[in-house]
């Protein structure tokens, strides 16, 4: 019988221990922190044998292949330990991908990837394919082929993820765009970070498809010196484009093999430009999986946007609060300062993985009345906008963060939780944060 070891029992790490033991493996799940009770509960009922608060190194290094949490780096004494003894270490989407023949669209990049996801989950649902959304988001993808195997899936794919894969091949593959984010993972260069997300193409034949974002430099450059085997079908803002999708007058225009489809960008129900590309990117997938035309449009007008990003939560005295949580680099923020039409008191701060805010000057100048820092260390959030804004004042809890932009924000004017910085200074998750700022905003 073939060992398998889980590194992790959180969400992914529970599904495939769950999809081992299903396939017959003699599965053994190691977690350095605590277990939740509720994952506990999952691993006694399935009867498989769990450790947590240390990794046995004996229960470990007889394994035949490792399953790690995206969590874990590869710098980690314990899988290097590992590699050198040549023990396969992948992740849980490489690992679930062996025990499903679904047509699977992987979708990655450093934004866009959670809206893009559930678009296109979306449109797929209402087009009455099967279809099942996992990977970053949701139910983990070993579980759900466990245990409800689908003919589609559309998952949500991390660099992380990506740097554990082995022969996964997306069918579809989606880059919605590439900037500087996870740095302290990649030993600060930007190139390893790029190559990370690439790897979603690196296993597509000439059968499979790559969409991309065309006005992405960092992309175009890449594919240049990079060449891949998938058909292409960029999406732009910009150029005129044959095979993909572009905007001609304010209407999207999608191509594939002379097939195509025009929707008006004003009937979105996402506003916002980075919006208008999710959009190209997930009636692109939806096009070539045949879905009609009708549908497509139907759905990209009626989906509502996903929880903590660019979330209005209320309005009170005519200052509107809005909860963008899920902007963990400067990136995401850049574009939720990019949509914001009068003033704003901004709350930011967080864990910094070596952020560059420099891009969000001309931004914060034009539309910044206040910040509010929300972090341990905010030295750097206080270096980098000093000289743009007046009022920077500095707290540790999201409640006073609220209650201070109560007091600056005036009618009309907007208050904008959007960090640019991971959460785990002072909570446990994004999510957590942005479910703090939306409780903390009801009570005022």
């Amino acid at each position: 019988m073939k060992r398998l070891v889980v590194l992790g029992a959180g969400e992914s790490g529970v599904g495939t221990a769950i999809l081992g033991k299903k396939e017959g493996y003699d599965v053994f799940v190691s977690d350095k922190g605590m277990i939740t009770d509720h994952y506990k509960e999952v691993l006694i009922n399935f009867e498989i044998e769990w450790e947590e608060q240390q990794h046995t190194e004996s229960k470990i290094l007889n394994a035949d292949v490792v399953v790690k949490s995206p969590g874990i780096p590869d710098k980690v004494e314990l899988i290097q330990t590992l590699i050198s003894k040549e023990i396969p270490v992948i992740s849980e989407i490489e690992f679930a991908s062996k025990y499903t023949s679904a047509t699977i669209v992987g979708i990655t990049g450093s934004n866009g990837k959670t809206t893009t996801t559930m678009l296109t989950n979306h449109v797929l649902k209402h087009g009455d394919l099967e279809v099942r959304m996992a990977g970053n988001i949701g139910d983990s993808f070993a579980k759900q082929v466990a245990e409800n195997d689908a003919p589609y899936y559309v998952l949500e794919l991390s660099s992380f993820q990506l740097d554990g894969i082995i022969d996964f091949a997306p069918h579809i593959a989606v880059l919605t765009n590439i900037t500087p984010d996870h740095l302290d993972r990649y030993d600060y260069q930007f190139e390893k970070y790029i190559a990370s997300k690439f790897r979603i193409t690196m296993n597509q034949t000439k059968d499979d498809f790559f969409i991309y974002d065309a006005d992405d430099t960092v992309i175009t450059d890449y594919l240049e010196k990079h060449p891949v085997r998938s058909k292409l079908l960029p999406f732009s803002l910009k150029k005129k484009i044959g095979n993909g999708a572009y905007i001609d007058k304010e209407n999207i225009n999608i191509t594939i093999d002379n097939n195509k489809l025009i929707m008006p960008t004003t009937n979105l129900s996402l506003k916002g430009n980075h919006n208008v590309k999710n959009a190209m990117a997930a009636a692109t997938v939806s096009q070539l999986l045949k879905i009609r035309k009708t549908t497509i449009r139907e759905c990209l007008e009626n989906f509502h946007g996903v929880e903590h990003r660019l979330e209005s939560v209320l309005k009170i005295n005519n200052v509107q609060y809005i909860n963008d949580s899920k902007a963990t680099n400067v990136n995401a923020t850049f574009y939720a300062l990019d949509a914001m039409k009068s003033a704003t008191v901004w709350i930011v701060g967080g864990v910094d993985k070596g952020n560059d805010y420099s891009e969000l000057y001309p931004l914060v100048n034009e539309k910044v009345k206040a910040i509010i820092c929300l972090g341990i260390d905010n030295t750097k959030i206080i270096n980098a906008f000093g000289n743009c804004v007046d009022n920077i004042t500095e707290t540790q809890s999201m409640k006073e963060a609220v209650n201070l932009a109560y007091k600056i924000a005036e009618r009309n004017e907007n208050v904008l939780l959007s960090p640019a910085c991971a959460s785990f200074d002072l909570f446990k998750n994004y999510e957590e944060r942005g479910r703090q700022f939306k409780e903390a905003v009801r009570e005022l």
